[in-house]
Parts: C-alpha cells; sequence; structure tokens
C-alpha cells in the first residue's frame, strides 16, 4: 500500500532495535556485572543477574525477522504448520531502525505523519530484575539517557519515543518521571504487571502507595502507555507445566499459548486500575493500552457488569464507562474492530502496526484495510486522531 492518506496516520506502536550498549552506556560502573551480553555456543545472549535470557533469542539485532513475517501467522492462515523460525525470513538489521533521522525518511516513504516508538528489550528486563530492585531503577534510568541521547524524547514532532519508569520504589519512581518531563518527555512506558517488592511480595500499581506518580502524570497532563511485557505470568502457567522458569513468547508450548491467548496481564491491569479506585482518585488520567490485541475486551466489559450488577453501591460509575473514558486501546490487526469501536467508543481505538516487528505488519498502512466497513470519520479517528488526542498533541502545521 504505503500511499499518502488524505488525513494525519500516527501509529501507536511502532519499533526500534536497541543499540548493544542502550541499557550499560550510562549504568553505573557498580552494576556492569549485572546485565552483559555473553557467547553462548558461538551466539550472543542476554545474561541477567548470572542468568542467560531466552526471552529474545537474538538480542543483539543484527539479524532480525522480515518486518511482517508472521502475520499471517497471526491471524490464523498457517496451513502447514510452519513454526515461526521456520516464517522469519531473517535479514541483517537496517539503519532506519536503529537511527531516527533515516526512520523519519521511511516513515515519509510509507506514507506515516507520526508514530510512538517502543523499545524491544526493554519488556523482559524488570521480571528479570526483580531480585534487585535497585539495579531495575538504575538500568531503567541508563536506558532513559541512552534513548534521549540517540532518539530524544521527541524526534521533529514525529517520533515520540516512550522512556520508561520502574515503580518499586516509588520515590526514586517519581524521580524518573521529573527527569523525564524536565526533558521532554511526551508520554512514558509502565509495565502492564504487578509491581515487585523488597520483600518478594508485590502490589497493584493502582494502589494508593504509588499515588505520587500518578498524581504527578494527572498534573503534568501527561499519558501513560503500557505495552506489551513480560508480566510475569508464566509462573502461573509453571504451576501446571513445569521446566521453565521465564516467559518465551517465541517458544511457546502448545498450553501455554492457550493460556497465553487469555491475555491476563492486561486482563488483571485494567481491572486493578478501575478496582482499586485509580481514576477516582485521579479523574485526567490518560492510558494507552498497546500491542496487548483486543480479544479480552469483551471478557473485561462482561466482569465489569456481572459485578456491578452485584454491587452497584461500590461504584461511582458503571466500571465499563470509566474504562471507556480513561483508556484507549490498540487492538491486534487481526482483532474485530468494529467490536471493539461499538464496545470502547470510536475515539478510544488505536491504529498500531508493531512495525518493524515480524509479528505486526510489514506496510503499515495495510492496517486501514482492517476498518473497510467502518465509516470514514471512525477510520481517520483510529487512524490518527485518537492517538493525537491520547498524547495531547499540538499538531498544528504538522
Amino acid at each position: 500500500m504505503s500511499t499518502k492518506l488524505d488525513y494525519a496516520v500516527w501509529d501507536a506502536d511502532n519499533h526500534m532495535y536497541e543499540a548493544v550498549d542502550s541499557y550499560t552506556r550510562h549504568l553505573p560502573k557498580r552494576y556492569e556485572d549485572a546485565i552483559r551480553f555473553v557467547d553462548v555456543n558461538g551466539r550472543d545472549k542476554l545474561e541477567i543477574l548470572g542468568k542467560v535470557s531466552e526471552t529474545i533469542p537474538n538480542p543483539t539485532y543484527v539479524v532480525i525477522p522480515t518486518p511482517g513475517a508472521w502475520t499471517e501467522y497471526f491471524r490464523g492462515n498457517n496451513p502447514e504448520g510452519k513454526s515461526l523460525r521456520e516464517l522469519a525470513a531473517p535479514i541483517r538489521c537496517p539503519d532506519e531502525f536503529r537511527r531516527p533521522d533515516l526512520r523519519l525518511a521511511l516513515m515519509d516513504e510509507q506514507g506515516m505523519d507520526g508514530c510512538v516508538l517502543f523499545p524491544t528489550t526493554a519488556g523482559l528486563l524488570e521480571e528479570h530484575m526483580k531480585a534487585d530492585l535497585e539495579l531495575t531503577h538504575a538500568v531503567v534510568h541508563a536506558y532513559n539517557q541512552w534513548l534521549l541521547e540517540d532518539w530524544t524524547f521527541d524526534y521533529e514532532g514525529r517520533i515520540i519515543p516512550t522512556p520508561v519508569v520502574t515503580l518499586p520504589d516509588i520515590g526514586t519512581a517519581v524521580e524518573e518521571l521529573e527527569w523525564c518531563l524536565d526533558h521532554g518527555a511526551k508520554t512514558v512506558l509502565i509495565r502492564p504487571a504487578p509491581v515487585p517488592q523488597p520483600d518478594g511480595s508485590s502490589m497493584s500499581p493502582a494502589l494508593p502507595h504509588f499515588d505520587p506518580f500518578w498524581e504527578l502524570c494527572e498534573s503534568s497532563g501527561i499519558s501513560v502507555m503500557m505495552h506489551n511485557a513480560d508480566s510475569g505470568y508464566d509462573r502461573y502457567a509453571a504451576d501446571w507445566e513445569p521446566g521453565r522458569d521465564e516467559f518465551q513468547g517465541f517458544n511457546q508450548t502448545v498450553f501455554r499459548s492457550f493460556l497465553y491467548e487469555e491475555s491476563r496481564h492486561i486482563f488483571d491491569t485494567l481491572a486493578a486500575f478501575v478496582g482499586h479506585g485509580l481514576f477516582e482518585r485521579f479523574p485526567q488520567l490518560r492510558v494507552g493500552v498497546v500491542e496487548n490485541g483486543g480479544a479480552w475486551v469483551p471478557r473485561l466489559l462482561d466482569s465489569f457488569d456481572r459485578v456491578h450488577k452485584k454491587m452497584p453501591g461500590r461504584f461511582d460509575e458503571h466500571p465499563s464507562d470509566t474504562l471507556r473514558r480513561h483508556v484507549w486501546i490498540n487492538p491486534f490487526h487481526e482483532d474485530d474492530m468494529r467490536y471493539l469501536v461499538d464496545a470502547l467508543g470510536a475515539d478510544r481505538v488505536l491504529f498500531g502496526s508493531d512495525f518493524p516487528h515480524p509479528e505486526g505488519l510489514g506496510d503499515p498502512l495495510e492496517f486501514v484495510d482492517e476498518l473497510a466497513d467502518l465509516p470514514q470519520p471512525v477510520v481517520e479517528r483510529v487512524m490518527g486522531a485518537n492517538l493525537q488526542a491520547l498524547l495531547a498533541l499540538d499538531t498544528a502545521g504538522r
């Protein structure tokens, strides 16, 4: 496709492939052995706190799968039963996936006006580092420094990279958010997961303990993104199927595939946000849910409805209405778009291509084909205007 449309197109889910030193270039020397690349049988692997991770099989990204190579697999079109490895069609990583100037030129070729840009490795780090929360905060800040240095937090008003905030130490989290705001961040990224605590327990990020973070988000007007990540849910799968101690999204057993299709991590996170009263305490918060799909939405809304009928006095309003006011959702390209627009509202569904990841779209604008049965004003909202509203961008003249 790649033909410029006659309205603004903003992609809620673009990715970079990070440089090998993105998490270590600015990391204090005392942590230098905590996260590093090691050789395992001739292949570079990521070692965190002395343990080699297989969550991302090729974490240097010298060679990557072809963008869009797995699109049909994730649409359920794999009649030959090929594995993701067989479908990957590996290529050398283009510089456009590592440099903002070249990425912007590629976006022009693709007919893209703007995008939110997410990391690729960051989604696994917090879970792998939860045994050392001081390290977690240090690595997150080191990454944010690298991101600012190599990509900025707002490149030419068109590429909006997402600095990360991790929440275990709320004081440090607020300091990180302040630093991001001081350096021009347009949005920030948190993990959709319970927040690890020093005693080994965890707690909902929507509990009042974390209100200083949310208060600053609201007062500054910044939106918060929650991208799909390793949310630690593999520990529940291990109760049924032992033998693996980390999430491996590209090497799933059949049983784990069944479980992860349920999207429990984002279902539970949003249930916690509503159930723990986050949006009641902070009525101006805006949250973007990216690359978590939308198949879980009917289950969550149904759960909200059934609980509300049983205990209406516990709510200031119907929890589904709370969700619709505060949360924007980026579905997978294979999801039921008409249902999601009807269920969430035409102003709360976001176009996101996942480019250049293999499970996304090789040509981002192909997403518009999935909206063919929707009215044109709705298509224009989904393809760009809704993301601009979520980010509260001043796009005049762009």
